[in-house]
């Protein structure tokens, strides 16, 4: 029997060869799983029963979100603040005078004041300055001096009253120009291909300053996808949720916008469901398992690799989140909607039984246990290694 010349002797169809005749270990491929999605699925799932009527929590959703809102005044407050910074910051973009310690590249306005996400009591607005120049610390507090004395020139021929006198504060992401009623935090970034340059014990931290510019990548993608009002009424209301009960602190502002997002417009009509649907969905898709391994969750829109926003946290935090979702959800689903917004009762429904209309809702327990041979942070590595093993090919399975 003649073989080809194309096939060595001990390897399997004209592959690789074998070593010894064994043959080579098979390597798994990761393709990340979307979680049951109800809305999506409907066509196959047909309701049984009428529609409930979610008059109610309509209402209480858009009460709660008018009680987060922030007062005309506090709007007011931060706009008025933010004018006079933005053009003290301007002025040194076009016309830098004798200011030669740092070079202004762009100003641009970042975060929820921006968004429209504002909550009330958090009367603090975020602008990102891009420096020409390399971010030295010293730079910085320049920068910090010259648009205090700048904002008092501005300001001579206003009539001040105490409340109006501007102070300024340095921190490891810039400094805060704020008076009574607001503040705006200025976050100093450089251009991208200064990043390389850095230095730890001269320049600003370097991933503070990829932070910064991510913000910008942030904001401008949610402008262009994200402007509907329903949108912006969920966020803030989910952004309550993550200050009342501690499962969902670690959920950033950039998660709870992207999943606020993918709730209202992801749906097969392509057209926004309304709020108490939304609402509901953010539960069910957090059940689910949308933020946990193995889970395709959400890909995140602005960086480059498919990159899966919920890998930022850890294993315990995701199934927290996970199984809290779950006990809010099935609160949710007997009527407790009062206790989960906050208008009543407390956060004690995720720690303690509860009887809703004659059903208990007994709280979850967390399923992820840390391991006793090894370190959580290596677990976790070697998790994230095994589900990024194709990205860095290329593969896109799942990853949408």
């Amino acid at each position: 029997m003649h073989f080809p010349r194309n096939i060595v002797r001990g390897s399997l169809r004209g592959g690789r060869p074998m070593r010894g005749g064994i043959r080579p270990p098979f390597k798994k491929t990761f393709v990340p799983r979307h979680p049951f999605d109800l809305t999506l699925a409907e066509v196959f799932f047909p309701k049984v029963a009428a529609t409930v009527d979610d008059s109610a929590l309509t209402a209480a959703l858009l009460k709660r979100n008018q009680d987060l809102s922030p007062t005309a005044t506090e709007m007011t407050a931060i706009g008025n603040l933010v004018t006079k910074v933005q053009a003290v910051l301007d002025n040194l973009v076009v016309a830098p005078g004798d200011f030669n310690t740092c070079q202004l590249e762009e100003v641009r306005q970042v975060g929820s004041f921006k968004k429209g996400t504002i909550l009330t009591g958090n009367n603090v607005a975020d602008i990102v300055v891009i420096l020409k120049t390399l971010p030295t610390k010293e730079a910085v507090e320049a920068l910090s001096k010259k648009v205090e004395a700048d904002l008092k020139t501005s300001m001579k021929t206003e009539v001040l009253t105490k409340g109006d006198q501007h102070t300024i504060q340095t921190h490891l992401r810039g400094f805060d120009v704020s008076n009574v009623q607001a503040k705006v935090r200025i976050m100093i970034a450089t251009l991208p291909q200064n990043l390389r340059k850095l230095e730890a014990d001269i320049h600003m931290d370097h991933k503070l300053m990829q932070n910064h510019l991510a913000a910008i990548r942030h904001t401008r993608w949610f402008e262009e996808n994200a402007h509907h009002s329903s949108i912006k009424v969920l966020i803030r209301i989910l952004k309550d949720l993550t200050k009342r009960f501690d499962a969902f602190s670690p959920l950033s502002a950039w998660m709870l916008d992207l999943i606020a997002h993918l709730a209202i417009m992801n749906n097969p009509s392509r057209q926004a469901l309304p709020i108490n649907l939304a609402f509901r969905r953010v539960f069910q898709l957090l059940s689910a398992g949308l933020f946990l391994p193995g889970s395709a969750g959400i890909t995140d829109p602005t960086e480059p690799g498919h990159i899966r926003v919920h890998t930022a946290m850890t294993l315990e935090q995701q199934d927290l989140c996970c199984y809290t979702a779950q006990t809010l959800l099935r609160v949710l689903t007997h009527g407790g909607y009062k206790h989960i917004l906050g208008l009543e009762g407390n956060t004690s429904i995720v720690r303690e039984m509860s009887v809703w209309n004659g059903v208990c809702v007994s709280p979850l327990t967390a399923v992820y246990e840390k391991p006793t041979d090894k370190k959580e942070g290596d677990l976790e590595e070697d998790i994230e290694m095994i589900e990024n093993e194709n990205e860095d090919e290329g593969s896109e399975d799942g990853a949408e």
